[in-house]
């Protein structure tokens, strides 16, 4: 039996752009963006527009929770070789667009006392908003080389995608047209999330890092009405849809 496996499975990562050098301006605006996104956690791809002390910035980004995976290849490319750290090569971003319209929920309200009943009445309660949930309508077909994204919330699209196209929501993806694009839902790890679509004809589905290309979506479900989901094993499920 081999001792080497070699199987598929998709990681989001988030790119990090820097316009400045400054690690505590870094530090500061990337505090304040985890606490309002809650992105801990998250692996990084670096992408800085200035010279950077590369070792410091990435124990710069450790100390704040990220996980620093690789750099784009540019101004820190040479220095990252240097020091062995994994470089990509520069690309060219797909042009992310914004959907027409966006339905926000309220934002929750949360405090830092468990139980209200409780708490002393003569204490202040300390309340702070979380991310409320958020949901992207789109209804122009999203075209090669666009992407919508949709970090805290869901994205309905009433027009269908192209191939060359990507949309990536943390929750659920609904397409009501033909999905020939990426199609990327659970964004950050949310196992619950869902891909509903009218005709499935996409270069890839994932959820929550589980993915699937073309070649390999069953062919009952191509160029079908299908909803798609994980399984308690953390398979995708393509369930066609009957209308």
């Amino acid at each position: 039996m081999a001792d080497i496996r070699i199987t598929g499975r998709m990681v989001n990562f988030t790119r990090l752009t820097l316009d400045t050098d400054d690690h505590a301006a870094i530090r500061q605006q990337l505090t304040q963006m985890l606490q309002e996104t809650g992105s801990q956690g998250t692996p990084v791809i670096i992408d800085s527009t200035v010279e950077q002390e590369l070792i410091a910035l990435i124990q710069l980004l450790i100390s704040l929770d990220l996980q620093p995976m690789a750099v784009i290849d540019g101004l820190l490319g040479d220095e990252a070789r240097a020091i062995q750290f994994p470089v990509l090569p520069a690309d060219r971003p797909l042009q992310r667009i914004k959907p027409t319209q966006e339905q926000a929920a309220e934002p929750v309200a949360a405090t830092d006392q468990q139980d209200k009943k409780n708490a002393n009445p003569a204490e202040p309660v300390k309340n702070s908003l979380t991310q409320g949930h958020i949901t992207s309508f789109h209804n122009e077909i999203l075209r090669t080389g666009q992407c919508l994204v949709q970090d805290h919330g869901d994205i309905i699209s009433t027009a269908g995608i192209n191939s060359g196209s990507e949309v990536i929501a943390s929750g659920n993806i609904h397409i009501y047209g033909s999905a020939r694009g990426r199609v990327i839902a659970g964004a950050g790890g949310n196992g619950a999330a869902r891909i509903f679509c009218h005709s499935l004809e996409a270069e890839l589905v994932s959820i929550a890092g589980t993915y699937c290309v073309a070649d390999d979506i069953p062919a009952y479900a191509v160029k079908k009405a299908v909803h798609i989901y994980l399984n308690d094993h953390q398979e995708l499920v393509f369930e066609a849809l009957e209308f």
